[in-house]
């Protein structure tokens, strides 16, 4: 498939995401093997300090390693994974890019990276990793 056509199925799948649409979640970037989601900060998606929730970190490391998964094992979900927050998440936009570090037929492991964008600057904000299942259609 070719980088055009899976950009175009991940953005889909995204679309069909209630939560990725109320949390403004965009698909960047897709090849085989690898996914970038995008999101804009928005008070409401923010913790009483006013930093990125870290729920929401989680769920933009774990939705852009599902997006990474997917590319090479079609339909998956995440049975683990770890986030490592490093510093307070505070931008206009959130950048996670993940990519494929093993796949295979049962399992496929991930990894990920989270930037906050500002002012045109990206500092890395959290990491994380995720261990997805290959699920087939759902029945």
């Amino acid at each position: 498939m070719t980088p055009q056509a899976t950009l175009a199925q991940l953005r889909a799948i995204n679309q069909q995401a209630a939560f990725n649409r109320w949390a403004g979640i965009e698909v960047t970037h897709a090849e085989t093997g690898a996914a970038e989601i995008s999101m804009p900060w928005r008070a409401e998606i923010g913790q009483y300090a006013g930093f990125l929730h870290a729920g929401l970190i989680g769920a933009l490391i774990d939705t852009a390693c599902g997006f990474a998964a997917a590319t090479v094992a079609g339909r998956v979900l995440a049975v683990h994974y770890s986030v490592n927050c490093l510093r307070p998440a505070v931008g206009e936009r959130f950048i996670a890019r993940a990519r494929v570090v093993k796949p295979g037929k049962t399992q496929v492991f991930t990894t990920c990276e989270l930037y906050a964008a500002q002012n045109g600057e990206e500092k890395l904000v959290a990491t994380g990793e995720t261990l997805l299942t290959p699920v087939g259609d759902a029945g």
